[in-house]
């Protein structure tokens, strides 16, 4: 009479076979993980553009001074202090640094420049040309990105 079910062998291949499968699976989630954070960065850095604009808008006379405090958001804007909070705790939450500056640049126009650093390296910016990409850099002056 034959017997029925597995010898010990086929029951540890299978294992070490679940194993392998298991172990590439989990590899690729953390490049996912990764790549969820470095968009999640730039779209919080895309909002920072449109904020800018509406900063921009209502200040008298129109400047984006209002943007940045020192080299951070300027979370305690009066109107868009709780979005740009927001903005600035989410960057951060996602392992970013942000990096502000606003003001007048050297050719004496209105001009900013936000950046922050990606997971893993490399920096996303955008600035008041409407450029929002990636950077050589960190913001490092009042004006285009690096």
């Amino acid at each position: 009479m034959p017997k029925k079910g597995f010898t010990l062998i086929e029951l540890l291949v299978v294992i070490a076979i679940i194993g392998i499968l298991a172990s590439i699976v989990l590899v690729s989630l953390g490049s996912a993980r990764t790549k969820a954070k470095n968009v999640r960065i730039q779209a919080d850095l895309s909002q920072t553009r449109s904020l800018a604009e509406m900063i921009y808008d209502d200040s008298t006379p129109s400047s984006y001074a209002g943007l940045c405090a020192a080299t951070e958001l300027n979370i305690a804007h009066p109107t868009y202090g709780t979005q740009l909070t927001t903005i600035d705790a989410d960057v951060t939450l996602q392992g970013g640094d942000v990096e502000c500056l606003a003001g007048v640049d050297a050719g004496g126009d209105e001009a900013y420049c936000v950046s922050s650093t990606l997971v893993g390296g490399g920096w996303y910016c955008t600035d008041a040309t409407g450029k929002a990409g990636p950077a050589t850099a960190q913001c490092t002056a009042i004006g285009p990105c690096p």
